[in-house]
């Protein structure tokens, strides 16, 4: 469970730098990605909730066994995300640096189903790792 744990803390932390910021770069965003944002609401929708999700990876990171359900989600919402840009990455030419950040959750999305199928919850453990055993004094 150790790289379960790893790797949702590691996504959680990554996902709150990469993220919050762009609270504060709404004007420097429609600027660099024109025409002008039309719809604000969309642009802080989409941060709050991937926000939110950060925080889900945090938490799950805390206890993989018992959220473990939680990362069938985790892993749709980087394949949401990482999927729909390379889609539009081929038809439409979108940034380079956007595209990054999809490879980027792909990524994150393999190593979330990785997670799961590690994290073994008849056991308590991890597939491949020992069970501490009782010492007797």
């Amino acid at each position: 469970m150790k790289l379960a744990s790893r790797i949702f803390l590691i996504a959680g932390i990554y996902g709150l730098i990469v993220l919050v910021p762009q609270y504060f770069t709404e004007k420097m965003f429609s600027e660099q990605n024109p025409p002008a944002l039309t719809h604000p609401e969309f642009y802080y929708g989409f941060v709050g909730i991937a926000v939110a999700w950060q925080i889900a990876f945090l938490i799950i990171s805390r206890d993989p066994l018992r959220y473990r359900i939680l990362m069938v989600p985790s892993v749709l919402e980087k394949i949401t995300f990482g999927g729909a840009v390379l889609v539009l990455f081929g038809q439409k030419g979108i940034s380079k640096t956007t595209l990054g950040f999809a490879i980027v959750d792909l990524c994150l999305a393999v190593l979330f189903t990785i997670a799961y199928f590690r994290t073994n919850p008849l056991a308590g453990t991890a597939i491949g790792e020992s069970a501490s055993k009782p010492t007797i004094h």
